[in-house]
């Protein structure tokens, strides 16, 4: 498959191009440049919805419902991506999509992909955004993207979403814990997921001491939504929720293009600096001397701060 029928596969909406297309960028191979700059004409159309929380708040079982709700509610097309924990040997993800969402594996009009974070710390894979594009450009208008859900560094999730939601789970002290993360001031939409389990009234109380002295720059008075995902209970509420936030955001067209100007000046960086550290890797460094670096500060021998010196003065930097 050429890039030009790759291209046009993606606008099809076929999975095997819109997979490929994914590899291509996670991969970072040298056709993926061009084949974004390619689909980017087409994007801008779909809804992206970041979830994220701690681990073990539900956020896969959330992810599953809401998704089916959008299929057979408004029959949309819909893309999820799940970033999984790396594995530290060989880089992959340790979970696999279709284990944690069966249902939906076999529905023509979802896609599922997990990406691995490959040692990013923001809780989403560094292609994350590339892979949501790709998504967009092929039609799918909504894009849901779960997070690894490691808690304190999850706030690159805004980079990505339209609406970013936000999940906790009573009696594990996650209010607090997302207060020390800066969570509070990502969270369009609280859920408080497994509203059956015992505390939830306490969490649900803290939460909203919490939102009432920590006032939005824009005004939004954020929700908190209660569901017990395995049942459905909620989802309808917490799909309403997203649209009042986004009519929200609609209304206040200024705000929406500054915040859609930052988004974009965010990603401009980390292209750059993607783009930037791969030549200057290249350029400075030549085979396994990365390696040999490594050894050095490994053992002791060198500190990492004159070797980073060392391959600045090689670019005249």
């Amino acid at each position: 498959m050429n890039s030009e029928q790759l291209i046009t596969g993606i606008l099809q909406k076929q999975p095997r191009a819109i997979a490929r297309a994914i590899s291509i960028v996670e991969n970072r191979s040298n056709t993926a440049l061009p084949l974004l700059q390619s689909v980017f004409s087409h994007t801008g159309k779909a809804l992206t919805i970041g979830i994220t929380g701690s681990p073990g708040a539900g956020k896969s079982s959330l992810v599953d419902k809401l998704a089916i709700y959008y299929r057979k509610t408004f029959d949309s097309y819909v893309g999820i991506i799940a970033v999984d924990p790396s594995s530290p040997f060989s880089g992959g993800a340790i979970l696999g999509d279709r284990i944690r969402m069966q249902t939906l594996g076999l529905d023509p009009k979802v896609f599922i992909r997990s990406m691995a974070t490959r040692g990013n710390l923001g809780g989403l894979a560094r292609a994350t955004t590339d892979a949501v594009a790709i998504l967009d450009a092929a039609g799918f208008e909504k894009i849901i993207v779960e997070t690894v859900g490691v808690g304190q560094d999850e706030i690159d999730i805004v980079k990505t979403a339209d609406v970013s939601i936000v999940v906790l789970m009573p009696g594990m002290g996650d209010d607090i814990q997302a207060v020390k993360a800066g969570i509070m001031e990502i969270a369009d939409i609280f859920v408080i997921n497994k509203a059956d389990h015992e505390g939830v009234y306490r969490t649900e109380k803290e939460l909203e001491s919490l939102l009432s002295i920590s006032e939005r720059s824009d005004g939004w008075q954020v929700p908190i939504i209660k569901t017990i995902a395995i049942e459905s209970v909620g989802i309808p509420e917490l799909e309403k929720a997203i649209l009042q936030y986004i009519e929200f955001q609609q209304n206040r067209a200024s705000a929406l293009n500054e915040r859609r100007k930052h988004l974009s000046q965010q990603r401009i960086i980390e292209i750059l600096k993607d783009r930037l550290l791969t030549k200057a890797l290249s350029k400075a460094l030549s085979d396994n001397e990365l390696d040999i670096f490594a050894q050095e500060v490994a053992l002791g021998h060198r500190d990492p701060y004159s070797i980073v010196e060392e391959i600045c003065a090689r670019l005249n930097l």
